[in-house]
């Protein structure tokens, strides 16, 4: 059997920012980080209830993932991308997650760059 989940919730383009960096320029200024995310959350259940303590509460999780994002001053995109993901699993009960984080205006001749990682609940 397949282990994806077939129910997602999705958030896109979640900004919030953060001091992130390798160099020294940027360890003094804050830098926009882009969060994508899918997240299994069965919904049949809350549907049939029509009740928000029924499913993921996409709002709180927002606020906590942006609230964690300011607060945090690692360097690499790849230590905030798996913090995230740890901190969304745990709090929040998610068994499986995909998350991208884009690092907005990191490369002068790029649209994007970033990280995506899919981690799962163990």
């Amino acid at each position: 059997m397949n282990n994806t989940p077939t129910d997602i919730i999705f958030i896109t383009d979640l900004r919030a920012d953060a001091i992130i960096g390798i160099y020294e320029r940027e360890r003094h200024i804050k830098q926009t980080i882009s969060i994508d995310l899918e997240l299994a959350a069965p919904i049949k259940e809350a549907a049939r209830q029509d009740r928000v303590e029924a499913t993921l509460n996409y709002k709180l999780l927002s606020k906590r993932v942006e609230a964690f994002i300011q607060q945090s001053e690692f360097q690499l995109v790849e230590t905030l991308a798996e913090h995230l993901a740890q901190l969304i699993i745990e709090e929040f009960s998610v068994p499986w997650l995909k998350l991208t984080l884009h690092k907005v205006g990191a490369l002068s001749n790029s649209g994007d760059v970033g990280v995506r990682i899919i981690r799962q609940k163990t």
